[in-house]
């Protein structure tokens, strides 16, 4: 559900297993399953041949190590090739303190967003049906209505390569108590989120638009979602441990894994998917791989071959180029592309707060590789471990031999040079206070002293900043790893840059001027500073006068220097409110919003108005009534900082009036 952490290093160890801030454990043998070996091919220069015991050997190599030295309990691994099982592997634990282990046949993991490729299915089966038409408005398929933008509908095709424009929907995406669960019609029809781009121009992936097309699916079919996918995907391939359904049916719940953040800390209980079609599929490592065999092999079982083709390699006549960067990673139909080492591979990751998983399906070598892990583990391990178990995959069995090029250094430098400033990502909130995380959370790129491409923010494998190369122009690729990061120019000027990981449902625009952290969050540092001092100060000269026997003031200075006092107090009261609102509630430690966020908002006008015009007033009697020009200019900049705070709360959306986001 969540979109990844960057690569980090794993290294291929084996050992015994100690989990960091826990129990010394000893891991289970690697869980195995029957398999059947395919023949061994031809392998090219410094390849290896993909077979049973060459990939079992090195995944019983591979992961144990990374669970161990990422605090994960355990995860599972398939392997398919020419439609056949060749790997299937279970790791760790699925109940650390029942030391169960995990069974790739029989237990469950929560795959998160890769359950959307099942949702696309049924799409499909829908489209070849001819029930629905992937360019048609949806709301011919709706009782309720999506409304248009700049006179735009979205269709169908928009929101299975998520260019649909609908800002990010994070409330009660993912819960634990099932008091909190509602039906999947009234949890969409509780709020349409705005569309924040123009159809069609922008990848900004939506769990909420997957959803509304798992809710078409069901109207159009008569069959509720949950039904239509158990009779029309998982009878057909097979797939009995395999269910949307929440809580899972009584003869799986047995075999439900626990999810931790960390396999050092307590389980967390069974994870409640709001928009339950984009996430909430429960399935086990041999389900997974039959799925991915009907997909390379053509839809077989699911689809027509053309009615596959379409979805794995979708014509690009009917996609907006501005919505590409080429030569990055593209969406298909619902998959998406993480080609690697000259190979078309489609793939889908997926993210709930405890399972982290990615499919990856090698077209034209009909190979699939799945794993999925029921921890995030130590600073995101297991985000880290899945992209780098597919890198590491790909570099074994099918390497390159194509070589970069390379852009002259004087051109190098001028392009990196273009891409400086304040980046903002289009997965995002915008009409509602999540949209704060957008000011402290902007991505700045500067160039270092050679002029070479520096982007803090993105990390490799070992946790440094990665080292940028550029290939071709506009293009770079990370100096020792696969990534690449290329940028969209216009008349110029760089507009829009992606990274591959996230390319296909992600990009990064430039942020407005007026909006640009580069400049407000000094402003509203500074702004916090004065505001406080000039708080600090009331007590301290409270304590100087009576020390000295001094009398206090009267009138309407003493007056406006008390409201000021307080005003500060207000604003100073005010952010500190949000800060701990905003942080209690990513850490699930509140459970009904809506009163804090009205409290918040409409406590957050009055003050701010309030202290606006009190500093306002202090700041005309200083001036006015010739104070020195000490206090002038203090009480102008107490003016001008609550005027910052107001600006900053305004333009990012603390004022917004709303409980939806």
């Amino acid at each position: 559900m969540r979109t990844g952490a960057l690569i980090a290093t794993v290294a291929m160890l084996v050992g015994s297993v100690v989990f960091a801030q826990g129990p010394a454990l000893r891991m289970p043998a690697p869980a195995p399953v029957p398999v059947i070996a395919a023949p061994t091919p031809l392998s090219p220069p410094g390849s290896h041949a993909l077979v049973a015991a060459d990939v079992n050997a090195w995944l019983d190599g591979y992961t144990p190590y990374a669970l161990h030295s990422g605090d994960i309990a355990g995860a599972v691994v398939t392997v398919v090739k020419d439609g056949q099982v060749i790997a299937a592997r279970g790791y760790g634990y699925a109940d650390v303190a029942k030391r169960t282990p995990v069974d790739p046949a029989r237990t469950l993991f929560r795959p998160g967003s890769t359950s959307k490729l099942v949702t696309w299915t049924a799409v499909m089966q829908q489209v070849e049906a001819g029930k629905l038409d992937l360019d048609r408005d949806v709301n011919a398929y709706l009782d309720f209505k999506i409304p248009p933008r700049n006179g735009k509908p979205v269709t169908l095709r928009q929101i299975m390569t998520h260019t649909g424009g609908f800002e990010e929907v994070l409330k009660n995406i993912i819960v634990y108590d099932p008091k909190v669960q509602v039906p999947l019609e009234v949890y969409l029809k509780d709020w349409v989120p705005t569309r924040i781009f123009d159809a069609g121009t922008t990848p900004n992936y939506s769990n909420w638009a997957t959803a509304l097309a798992g809710y078409i699916v069901q109207r159009v079919s008569g069959m509720p979602f949950d039904d239509y996918v158990e009779r029309r995907i998982f009878a057909p391939l097979d797939m009995r441990m395999s269910s949307f359904r929440q809580p899972l049916p009584k003869a799986l719940q047995p075999h439900m894994s626990a999810g931790y953040d960390r396999a050092s800390e307590p389980a967390k209980g069974f994870e409640f998917v709001g928009p339950a079609p984009a996430g909430s599929l429960s399935s086990t490592g041999l389900d997974m791989a039959r799925f991915m065999i009907a997909h390379l092999d053509k839809g077989r079982g699911l689809l027509k071959p053309e009615t596959a083709a379409l979805m794995h390699n979708s014509p690009l006549d009917k996609i907006d180029p501005v919505s590409l960067i080429p030569p990055l990673n593209r969406m298909e139909l619902g998959f998406f592309q993480t080609n690697i080492n000259g190979r078309h591979v489609i793939a889908h990751l997926g993210d709930t707060n405890d399972f982290h998983t990615s499919m990856h399906l090698f077209m034209d070598e009909n190979v699939g590789l799945y794993v999925s892990f029921n921890s995030a583990g130590r600073d995101a391990a297991a985000h880290v471990a899945r992209i780098q178990l597919f890198h590491d995959f790909a570099d074994r069995y099918f390497p390159s031999a194509i070589r970069d090029g390379r852009v002259d250094a004087k051109t190098a430098a001028e392009h990196a040079r273009m891409m400086t400033g304040h980046w903002e990502v289009s997965r995002r909130s915008s009409t509602n206070f999540v949209n704060i995380l957008n000011l402290v959370g902007q991505i700045e790129i500067t160039v270092d002293a050679e002029g070479n491409l520096v982007v803090p923010s993105l990390k490799g494998p070992g946790g440094a900043v990665q080292n940028w190369v550029e290939i071709a122009p506009f293009v770079w690729r990370d100096r020792n790893w696969h990534d690449r990061l290329a940028a969209q120019v216009v008349d110029g000027k760089v507009v829009r840059w992606s990274f591959d990981l996230v390319a296909p449902f992600m990009v990064f625009d430039r942020v407005p001027v007026w909006r640009s952290a580069g400049w407000l969050m000094p402003a509203l540092y500074a702004s916090i500073g004065i505001l406080l001092l000039t708080l600090l100060y009331w007590p301290v000269s409270w304590y100087v006068r009576r020390r000295h026997a001094q009398r206090s003031t009267s009138g309407q200075s003493f007056t406006a220097y008390r409201a000021t006092r307080l005003a500060s107090a207000l604003v100073l009261g005010l952010l500190a409110g949000w800060t701990g609102f905003v942080s209690m509630l990513f850490g699930d430690k509140i459970g009904n919003a809506a009163p804090w966020l009205w409290l918040l908002q409409i406590g957050g006008w009055i003050i701010l108005i309030g202290a606006t015009g009190i500093a306002a007033w202090n700041a005309w009697l200083t001036w006015r009534d010739g104070r020195g020009w000490a206090r002038k200019l203090w009480n102008t900049l107490v003016l001008l900082a609550v005027l910052i705070v107001f600006f900053a709360a305004w333009a990012y959306s603390l004022l917004a009036l709303t409980v939806h986001y």
